[in-house]
């Protein structure tokens, strides 16, 4: 996948702070304040950041934990997945493949026939629903 670089300020433009804050500096939004958490419409959700195609809504479920969740990416190429052991504790963090953008993260106690849990944020995410999508 090409990767799309940008400045630091570029990046400023492009985003809101809400969406820098996330993508560019690994933030997390409070959790059940995302718009997309509750979404329950039909379509696919893209990187905020670059628009890079990411999940669609057939993987995503409630999980209860107050953050977009889904079972599995659109692509296992859509994302990478790095070790981050910040604020104490060994996580997954998923970031977009694209643009390097931070999403959230993974962890293995989703419903799916993987067992993940996809927990993104919504700040990081646009969603399109399928007849916009096409």
């Amino acid at each position: 996948m090409e990767k799309l670089n940008l400045t630091e300020d570029e990046w400023r433009d492009r985003l809101s702070p809400e969406q820098y804050h996330v993508l560019r500096e690994g933030g997390t939004e409070r959790a059940f304040t995302g718009k997309y958490n509750s979404n329950k419409a039909d379509g696919v959700y893209y990187c905020a950041g670059c628009g890079a195609e990411l999940f669609d809504s057939d993987e995503k479920y409630d999980s209860g934990s107050g953050w977009p969740s889904f079972t599995a990416p659109v692509d296992i190429d859509a994302v990478d997945e790095l070790r981050d052991s910040s604020h104490g504790m060994m996580r997954t963090e998923v970031r977009c493949a694209k643009c390097e953008g931070h999403l959230g993260h993974v962890f293995p106690d989703g419903p799916g026939v993987n067992g993940l849990r996809y927990c993104m944020n919504s700040a990081s995410l646009d969603f399109k629903s399928r007849d916009e999508a096409r």
